[in-house]
């Protein structure tokens, strides 16, 4: 252990000796973690960033409209309306597989280690 770490420790018991730590929003009730263990370790950090800033990546939204239209898809009884949802999520599904060959997913080492753990977290 360096200094700084016996020095933290030092004032993290001095502190709760003291009593700071008493009144905390959320004492006694459980943390609430992110699991972000099907996300490869070297990613990790700029997913937190993309979700706090409300930014998902295209294909992530993709992936979620096509999930939408196929469950629109399954509801639907109108034959009409099932062709144009049909030709949306063909669509979507193209565009889908255009993203992922031009961002060259499939070449990454992280891609294809983790492809089969990704595509179940999301779909």
């Amino acid at each position: 252990m360096d200094i700084f770490s016996i020095l933290a420790e030092e004032r993290i018991r001095q502190a709760m000796k003291d009593g700071e730590f008493a009144d905390l929003p959320g004492k006694g009730k459980p943390l609430q973690l992110e699991d972000l263990s099907m996300i490869p370790e070297e990613l990790r950090m700029s997913y937190k960033i993309l979700k706090n800033a409300g930014v998902i990546p295209e294909e992530m939204q993709l992936q979620k409209e096509m999930l939408k239209i196929e469950d629109l898809l399954a509801c639907c009884h109108d034959e009409a309306e099932r062709k144009q949802l049909h030709e949306e999520l063909t669509a979507k599904s193209l565009r889908f597989q255009q993203l992922i060959e031009r961002r060259k997913l499939k070449e990454t080492a992280s891609f294809n280690i983790y492809r089969d753990k990704i595509f179940r977290k999301f779909l």
